[in-house]
């Protein structure tokens, strides 16, 4: 395998703890970017990133740079993803990776025109706990899945000029946490879900604040996805089959799961670290790249379409 360098773009607390642990044997960070070149450059030197750029544009036209990590807030990642693809360079771009379908089929079309990989920094894809869990329910020592439970509340203090209730920079539960939820509920599902029901609670600035909804595929698969900016709640993923159920703790990053067989008897799956979640999405960006990997980007287009489903149920409320 080549060495791949990286570019990134943005620095916000997600971008600070992808420089920090970057840990990978088959690539380097090579620069960075933002608006405010000032603080570009003393995010460099903290995370001995070699080069900063005064503009993002001079980063895309680094022919060193070969993929670019965008983190960003929610409604720049079509505009830089679609730069960054055009400059001919591979991305890996922060959930939610797009604020609806629409703007993600535009990037897979320019990507796959360009033949570059796009991929969302989605850690449940990438977790190994996930890959580990899967081969026990298709090895059928769970039978048929039934239903998934997915709550995500996180409490955040009700600001409107903070990004997660501003609706100019993609706020709501949806986006911040609800692709989390969806996206663990849609890994476990045997095939794309619709939703058949969904309902908001809305801050004073418009974006979701809370919601309830209940998904179903072809195979009588539900999931019920539960959201809050208002209210802690254990963010405990349920996976229920008709013989027994997996429970997994801290779920967006998790390494240990427990299944519960209906015979009363349970095992402790563990597996990876929850420590290394980000280089989990760097190694698997890499095997993606190097086609030794599929990629999830099939699961995130899922994904996507549940959540532009749900703001559809919202808009008729």
């Amino acid at each position: 395998m080549k060495t791949y360098r990286w570019g990134m773009i943005g620095l916000g607390d997600i971008a600070s703890q992808f420089a920090a642990g970057f840990n990978s044997p088959n690539s380097e960070l090579h620069g960075v970017s933002a608006r405010n070149l000032q603080k570009v450059e003393a995010f460099a030197a903290q995370y001995h990133i070699p080069k900063a750029y005064a503009t993002t544009d001079d980063l895309l036209e680094d022919p060193m740079i070969d993929i670019v990590y965008i983190a960003v807030p929610n409604d720049l990642h079509h505009e830089f993803i679609m730069k960054s693809l055009l400059a001919g360079k591979h991305v890996l771009c922060e959930k939610a990776i797009t604020t609806n379908a629409d703007e993600l089929a535009e990037e897979l079309a320019l990507a796959k025109e360009k033949q570059l990989i796009l991929e969302e920094a989605m850690t449940i894809f990438n977790m190994p706990l996930y890959a580990a869990l899967k081969e026990q329910i298709n090895a059928g020592r769970l039978g048929k899945l039934k239903m998934i439970q997915a709550p995500f509340g996180s409490y955040k203090e009700p600001d409107p000029a903070n990004r997660f209730f501003n609706p100019d920079l993609g706020g709501g539960a949806l986006l911040d946490i609800g692709t989390y939820a969806v996206s663990f509920a849609r890994f476990f599902m045997s095939e794309a879900p619709e939703v058949i029901y969904s309902d908001m609670k809305p801050f004073s600035t418009g974006v979701d604040e809370q919601s309830v909804t209940i998904l179903r595929n072809p195979a009588d698969e539900m999931a019920n996805v539960t959201l809050t900016f208002q209210a802690k709640m254990p963010k405990t993923g349920i996976v229920a089959f008709e013989e027994g159920y997996i429970t997994v703790d801290e779920y967006p990053r998790a390494d240990q799961a427990m299944i519960h067989f209906r015979d009363g008897k349970t095992e402790t799956v563990a597996v990876g670290d929850t420590n290394q979640a980000l280089n989990y999405e760097i190694e698997n960006m890499l095997k993606t790249i190097e086609g030794t990997s599929a990629g999830s980007i099939h699961l995130t287009t899922d994904v996507i379409s549940v959540l532009d489903q749900m703001q559809a149920f919202w808009a008729q409320q």
